[in-house]
């Protein structure tokens, strides 16, 4: 009787996903050239830590490359690999959409504001800034005023440098006393 393996095998999308994630972390990659088995054993180490097969990763390299969202350079025995800024954005985009803002056990009583006043030049991304804090879970008090418990400033800052806003343009502001909370209680299921 033959013996089967089985991969559980994650969307080609899924794939240079991790990539991208794995170059942003690890930011540019030096493989020395001079050992011929050094490249292997690191492209080894990442199918192994991610349960992919060689190929496929070597197939998500070799599409980034072609895409344009890694530059794979050899210099004095060495190989070196980046992300290109069309790479940096797209990994910024990956980053962006995994956000998410903790629940933590306890509310510490505090709200979280978000104002902004976003030109109409940069329509594009006050929308997607918009839709961004409603996927977090920020409930609109008005158009441009958007309230959240939890404490969430490394996400906000995070989305302050992917959109390129000003603190003028955007900001966060923490209030403890904002009057009647009733209703944003029953919303956002505190105590």
């Amino acid at each position: 009787m033959t013996k089967y393996k089985y991969y559980f095998r994650k969307p080609k999308s899924e794939i240079i996903k991790d990539t991208l994630h794995w170059l942003l972390v690890a930011g540019a990659v030096t493989i020395a050239a001079t050992s011929p088995y050094f490249g292997l054993n690191l492209l080894k180490n990442f199918t192994r830590k991610k349960k992919y097969k060689s190929k496929q990763v070597y197939d998500a390299f070799y599409k980034l490359r072609r895409r344009g969202c890694i530059k794979i350079e050899k210099k004095n025995h060495q190989i070196y690999i980046s992300l290109t800024e069309k790479g940096k954005k797209k990994a910024g985009w990956l980053q962006i959409d995994a956000l998410r803002i903790k629940r933590p056990k306890r509310w510490d009583r505090k709200w979280r504001f978000v104002i902004f006043d976003i030109s109409q030049l940069k329509r594009f991304y006050r929308d997607a800034f918009r839709g961004k804090l409603k996927e977090l879970g920020f409930y609109p008090l008005q158009k441009s005023v958007w309230i959240h418990p939890f404490n969430c400033r490394d996400e906000i800052e995070l989305l302050r440098d992917f959109f390129g806003l000003t603190e003028k343009e955007m900001r966060l502001i923490l209030a403890e006393d904002i009057g009647k909370t009733d209703e944003l209680k029953k919303i956002f299921k505190l105590n």
